[in-house]
C-alpha cells in the first residue's frame, strides 16, 4: 500500500533536507562585538522615547532585544574580565578596579581559543581585564580591524566605544565632544529618576548623556555600513551592548539593577538563524550575563567551551537557561567593598559583607571633577537631596531586596518584610552555594590573596584546600550583621587568618567597644596576616588613638607589596582627621613613591594611582588643599 504525503509536508521535508545540507556548507560566521561604556538600556528599542538610536534600533528591528542581560559587575574592569574569560572575575581574583592579577599559565581567553580554530581576532582598543592582554589577540590596537585579516578568514572583532564613559558624561565642556551632533536632547524633557535631585543642572547632565548615546549610535551605523561595503553584513553576527549602567551615581559602582542591567541587541543574518534556534520572539526575557558571552560565541563558532568556563551558552539548540544572574562588587579605585547579589529576574537580592562602609565614601573618586556628584553635594547642602540618595552617605543595611517589577527604581527595600523572609533565605542559600562553588576570592581580602599567590596564581591558591576553606570562611562572613559579640570574639582567636579577619569586620560593624575587644585588637597588631594587623590598627585608633596602632599602620604604609600598602592607605583615609599623626610620614616618605603624571599626580593607572588617591584624601581630611586633575 502506497502512502502519499500531503504536499506541504513533502515540501517542508525537502526544504529542511536541503537547508540542512546547505548549513553544513556554510563557513563559520563572523562575529562582531560593538561595546560601549557606562549606559543603561537607554535605546529606542527598549521603549525609551527620549533616546535617539536609529541605527541600533534598526539592528533590533530584525534581530533580538535582551531585556534581562547583566554585566555581573557594575564597573568596567571586573565586568570585562568576566566577559572575555567566560569566568566570574571573583573566581580569578580579578574583581577589583583596577589590579594586575597573575593567571594560570594554561588559561586561554576567548580570542586565543578562536585563533586556534582559524579565526582572525582584533580588538579596538580597550582591554582593561585586570591581567595582561599582551599576545592574546592577533591585533589589539587603535588600528585593529577585521579588514586586516587574510582573505576569506572568519573574524571575531571587538570595537569598544568610550564616548559614553563617565568622563565625557561628566565633562564640564560637553560641546567639545558633540560638536558634530545635530540633533540634541532637550533637558526639559530629560527623564530624572526619583533618587536624583530634579534640578536644571541634573537635567543638563542627563540630556548630555543621551546625546553621547546618539554619538555612539552613529558609530554603530558606520560599522554596519563598513560591513555592508565589504560584503560581510550577511555573514556577520553582531552583538551591541554596554559594559554596565550609566556613569552616574546610583548606577556605575552600585550593585543594584541600575548598575548591573545592560542593553543587549543581537543581529543574526538569515543564513545563520539556525544557530539561534531557541530564540522565538524579538524580545528575549532570558537571564544572561557577561559570564555567558564567551561560551556562547564559541558555540556560534562550533567550538566546545573550555572546561574552566563558568558561563552557559544562551543561543542555539543546546542553549542553557539560567535560573539566576549573580553579581559582585569589590574594591573600586581606593574604595574597598565586598557585596554580592543574585537575581531571578523579578527580585534582586544583595548581601553586603562590609556594610559599615557607605556607598558614597569620602574619597577622591566621589569628590573630584564629577558634575553629577557636585550637583548631589549641592542639593545635599541645601537639604533638597531625595532621601533615597541621602541614604548612600550612611552605612548600608546588611541585606537589600527589591521587586524589580513593582519597584523598578529600587526605592523600597523589602528585606525587613515578614512575607519575604522565606525568599531571602532561599536567595542567601543560592548565593552561599555560588560563592563556595566558584571559590569566591572576595572571601579573602585582596592583600591576603595577592601575598599568597606569589609564584602561582590567585585562581590556583583559591583551589588549594590547604590554603583556603570556603565553607569555614563563609560561616565567619555571615556573622557580619549579627549581634553576637562572644561568638565573634571567638573567631578573632581562630587559627585561620581569614576567620580572624571576618571576626574583626563583624565587630567593627556591630560597633562593640569593650576592654576585652581592645585587648584582642592590641594582640592582633602583631598578626602575621598584614590585613588583620591593618584592620586592628584602624579599629584601635578609632577607639582610643593608640600609639602602637599608629606604628603598625605606618609600618604597612611602607610595605613592599603594593596591595598591602593600598589597604593601609585606605585605612588611613577612613580614619579621617585621626590620620593626622601619620601625615608627615605620608608627605615625606610614602607619597613620593607613588607620584607621577597620571591625573597630574600619580605614577600609573593601577595600584600606585589608588594608593595616591587614598593618601591624597587622607591629607585633605587633615586640612590640606589638594586638587586632582582627572
Amino acid at each position: 500500500m502506497r502512502i502519499l504525503l500531503p504536499f506541504f509536508l513533502l515540501a517542508a521535508l525537502i526544504f529542511f533536507s536541503c537547508n540542512s545540507e546547505s548549513q553544513k556548507d556554510l563557513p563559520p560566521p563572523n562575529i562582531l562585538w560593538i561595546s560601549t561604556e557606562d549606559i543603561d538600556p537607554a535605546w529606542g528599542g527598549y521603549g525609551d522615547e527620549y533616546a535617539a538610536t536609529p541605527n541600533i534600533d534598526g539592528l533590533a528591528a530584525d534581530g533580538f532585544i535582551f531585556t534581562r542581560a547583566s554585566a555581573n559587575s557594575p564597573i568596567c574592569a571586573p565586568a570585562r574580565s568576566t566577559l572575555i574569560t567566560g569566568m566570574y572575575a571573583t573566581s580569578l581574583g580579578t574583581q577589583h578596579l583596577r589590579s594586575d592579577v597573575p593567571l594560570p599559565n594554561d588559561l586561554k581567553i576567548l580570542p586565543e581559543i578562536l585563533r586556534e580554530h582559524g579565526y582572525y581576532t582584533s580588538n579596538n582598543v580597550k582591554t582593561d581585564y585586570n591581567f595582561s592582554a599582551e599576545g592574546r589577540w592577533d591585533d589589539s590596537s587603535k588600528d585593529a580591524h577585521w579588514r586586516n585579516r587574510k582573505e576569506g578568514q572568519p573574524f571575531f572583532s571587538v570595537v569598544n566605544f568610550m564616548i559614553t564613559h563617565e568622563g565625557p558624561t561628566n565633562n564640564d565642556d560637553p560641546e567639545s565632544v558633540k560638536k558634530d551632533l545635530k540633533l540634541r536632547h532637550d533637558p526639559a524633557k530629560a527623564p530624572i529618576p526619583p533618587y536624583f535631585p530634579d534640578t536644571p543642572k541634573m537635567r543638563e547632565i542627563i540630556a548630555h548623556a543621551y546625546d553621547l548615546i546618539s554619538i555612539f549610535d552613529q558609530g554603530v551605523g558606520e560599522l554596519v555600513q563598513q560591513l555592508k561595503d565589504d560584503g560581510l553584513y550577511d555573514n556577520t553576527i553582531i552583538f551591541v551592548f554596554s559594559d554596565h549602567g550609566f556613569g552616574l551615581p546610583r548606577h556605575k559602582r552600585w550593585l543594584t539593577n541600575s548598575g548591573l542591567h545592560i542593553p543587549l541587541v543581537l543581529h543574526v543574518p538569515e543564513k545563520y538563524r539556525h544557530l539561534v534556534s531557541n530564540l522565538e520572539t524579538q524580545q528575549v526575557d532570558d537571564l544572561v550575563g557577561f559570564v555567558d558571552f564567551a561560551p556562547t560565541v564559541l558555540g556560534l563558532a562550533g567550538i566546545a567551551p573550555s572546561s574552566y568556563m563558568e558561563g552557559n551558552n544562551f543561543l542555539g539548540p543546546n542553549a542553557v537557561k539560567n535560573q539566576y544572574n549573580f553579581g559582585f562588587r569589590s574594591r573600586a579605585d581606593d574604595c574597598h567593598e565586598m557585596s554580592r547579589s543574585v537575581s531571578d529576574g523579578r527580585y534582586l537580592y544583595i548581601r553586603h559583607y562590609l556594610p559599615q562602609l557607605p556607598y558614597i565614601q569620602n574619597a577622591i573618586i566621589f569628590t573630584q571633577g564629577k558634575q553629577a556628584m557636585e550637583e548631589i553635594y549641592r542639593a545635599r547642602n541645601e537639604k533638597t537631596l531625595p532621601n533615597h540618595m541621602e541614604q548612600y552617605f550612611h552605612p548600608k543595611m546588611t541585606i537589600e531586596l527589591y521587586d524589580l517589577e513593582e519597584d523598578p527604581y529600587e526605592l523600597n527595600n523589602l528585606a525587613m518584610k515578614p512575607e519575604h523572609q522565606e525568599r531571602i533565605g532561599l536567595f542567601q542559600k543560592e548565593l552561599d552555594q555560588w560563592m563556595v562553588k566558584h571559590r569566591d576570592s572576595g572571601m579573602l581580602n585582596e592583600s591576603e590573596y595577592m601575598l599568597r599567590a606569589k609564584g602561582s596564581s590567585v585562581y590556583e591558591i583559591l583551589r588549594d584546600d590547604t590554603q583556603f576553606d570556603p565553607e569555614k570562611t563563609l560561616e565567619a562572613m555571615n556573622l557580619v550583621g549579627q549581634i553576637d559579640g562572644a561568638s565573634t570574639l571567638k573567631r578573632m582567636q581562630d587559627q585561620d587568618p581569614l576567620v580572624r579577619y571576618w571576626g574583626l569586620i563583624a565587630l567593627e560593624y556591630a560597633g562593640l567597644n569593650s576592654s576585652l575587644l581592645i585587648q584582642e585588637l592590641e594582640n592582633m597588631l602583631d598578626d602575621p596576616s598584614p590585613i588583620n594587623a591593618i584592620q586592628s590598627a584602624k579599629m584601635l585608633i578609632q577607639i582610643k588613638e593608640d600609639p602602637k596602632a599608629y606604628q603598625t599602620l605606618g609600618k604597612y604604609l611602607q610595605a613592599e607589596e603594593e596591595t598591602t600598602v593600598l589597604h593601609a592607605a585606605i585605612a588611613l583615609r577612613l580614619l579621617e582627621e585621626k590620620a593626622q599623626p601619620l601625615i608627615p610620614l605620608v608627605v615625606d616618605e610614602i607619597y613620593p613613591k607613588y607620584a607621577g603624571e597620571v591625573w597630574g599626580r600619580y605614577k600609573s593607572w593601577s595600584y600606585p594611582m589608588f594608593i595616591g588617591m587614598a593618601l591624597d584624601q587622607a591629607r585633605i581630611n587633615c586640612g590640606e588643599e589638594i586638587r586632582v586633575r582627572n
